[in-house]
């Protein structure tokens, strides 16, 4: 009988009746037997305890971080991060991370469960944390629950094959978009494979990877998604294939445009010139909705420039110059694009006494607007750069805005100069600098220098919200260089001004610290 047995017995028969036993290393002086027992049964306890194998297998151990193949950033710039981190300058976040990773650097392991805590909250951040937080960055979110949006969030969606059957829709989104780049046949394949059992919002996300390596193989798949139940997917569909050179859907849009446009020859002056005659659609057909052309197109009730609305036929006629192929104008007037943004546009005072076009339903705006944005959607740098150039859509500075992305870089900070120019004093001007990324150097850097010194030197109320806007938008788009420029009015300036320069000079040590 174990030890563990006779002290049993001994419970249940009572001290009184069975001694219990003595211990080798417990002593059997004095008349407490019930006390006794009890403090062996638990040493007894104890030692069953310590010797018992688990039932249960082991945890796995957590696999070791990969070994990295980026260097981290140097000392300067990683004591920096820590400061950011902290709060110090946070709206610089972004561009620390993306000028480290453009750079080749990874963020040092220290510093990533503050980074990925903040990309927690902050869903913008995110693809710049994929990109600079290395192989520990996503080692270290698998280990969290809270960090997991890291994978799967940047170009690597993680793994192999299998992630488009077992992911995450973010994790299945990076997998197709990096085969886009590389096979768009396979891509394409294994997307119409599970398209149907698909929800509505995966479909758009991933028909969104289409736009990596479109080609005229996606069309027939394109045009299957015109019919789909999500309308968002509809939409998107329509989108991808407006900017498909040589699609059927170009060709039905280019028909549907030269309804609309005309070319016709008038005399004016004594001279002979090509007039372009407008007529907007007269009516909505479930064609046209299918290729994407809402009855009411987003912004059709809004003010024109001029205070008018714009009207439903024009919003149409719009969306229809928008979704055609450029080439359909310079085949049509045999002009390049510049002359052609410049030609006359028939809104009134056409033989007979009758207008072609009823001014409250379109006038040339609306062309050229359709125009802008066919050149920004088919990326297309001649028509962006007549555009902007032919001074024909003045009083429509957003929009051109927009054309800016489109030019070369070497020609967007000039272009971008002479657009603020032409708005400056104007509401528009916050709008316009909105829409222009940065970083804002050269002849763009001189004008918002400019600008701002103008408005600090009369620096009345009305001035006030300008300066605070226009600051909160250079603090991190212009060039950190500028700074020295800035130096000259003060300490008389705005207390908006003196928080720039001090921003200024923080980005530009953040800058050097990493190009060392």
């Amino acid at each position: 009988m174990t030890a563990w047995n006779e002290h049993v017995t001994a419970a249940l028969l009572g001290t009184e009746r069975r001694d219990p036993p003595v211990l080798p290393e417990a002593s059997a002086d004095g008349g407490d037997k019930p006390g006794r027992l009890l403090d062996q049964a638990a040493v007894l306890a104890v030692r069953r305890r310590a010797g018992r194998v688990p039932s249960v297998e082991a945890p796995e151990p957590v696999a070791l971080a990969p070994v990295e193949d980026a260097p981290v950033v140097p000392g300067p710039a990683a004591a920096r991060l820590r400061r950011i981190l902290s709060g110090e300058q946070i709206r610089v976040l972004p561009e620390w991370l993306e000028a480290a990773a453009g750079r080749g650097f990874r963020v040092p392991a220290q510093s990533l469960p503050d980074l990925l805590e903040r990309g927690r909250g902050d869903r913008m951040l995110r693809p710049s944390i994929a990109r600079a937080a290395g192989r520990r960055g996503v080692w270290l979110a698998l280990q969290n629950t809270d960090w997991a949006y890291l994978v799967g969030s940047g170009d690597d969606p993680g793994g192999g094959p299998e992630v488009w059957e077992t992911g995450t829709r973010n994790r299945r989104v990076a997998y197709l978009t990096m085969l886009r780049g590389t096979d768009p046949a396979k891509a394409r394949k294994l997307l119409r494979e599970t398209w149907a059992t698909e929800p509505a919002p995966d479909r758009t996300a991933f028909l969104a990877t289409f736009a990596h390596g479109l080609s005229l193989d996606d069309e027939e798949f394109l045009e299957s998604a015109l019919e789909d139940r999500g309308k968002d997917v509809r939409q998107l569909a329509s989108d991808l294939l407006a900017r498909m050179p040589g699609s059927a859907y170009g060709e039905r849009m280019a028909a549907r445009a030269r309804a609309c446009l005309t070319a016709e020859s008038r005399v004016a002056r004594g001279r002979r010139q090509t007039w372009i005659r407008v007529e907007p659609p007269h009516a909505h057909g479930d064609d046209l909705a299918r290729d994407g052309v809402p009855f009411h197109p987003s912004g059709s009730f809004a003010p024109r420039s001029g205070g008018a609305p714009v009207g439903t036929r024009a919003a149409w006629l719009r969306e229809i110059l928008a979704r055609t192929p450029l080439s359909t104008w310079t085949e049509l007037f045999a002009l390049p694009p510049m002359e052609i943004v410049c030609l006359p546009i028939g809104v009134a005072g056409w033989p007979g006494g009758s207008s072609p076009l009823d001014d409250r339903e379109s006038d040339g705006r609306d062309v050229h607007i359709g125009w802008a944005r066919a050149a920004l959607g088919q990326h297309d740098a001649e028509w962006a750069r007549a555009l902007l150039k032919g001074g024909v859509m003045v009083d429509e500075p957003e929009a051109l805005a927009d054309l800016l992305s489109v030019l070369p870089e070497a020609e967007r900070d000039a272009a971008a100069a002479g657009l603020i120019k032409w708005v400056e004093g104007q509401p528009d001007l916050l709008r316009v600098l909105e829409r222009v990324p940065g970083p804002w150097t050269g002849a763009l850097a001189e004008a918002v220098v400019a600008t701002l010194a103008a408005a600090a030197e009369r620096h009345t109320r009305r001035d006030d919200h300008l300066i605070t806007q226009l600051c909160r938008l250079a603090d991190q788009r212009l060039d950190p260089a500028a700074a020295s420029r800035l130096d000259v009015l003060e300490p008389a300036v705005p207390r908006a001004v003196t928080e720039l320069i001090a921003t200024l000079r923080f980005r530009d040590e953040m800058l050097k610290e990493l190009a060392s």
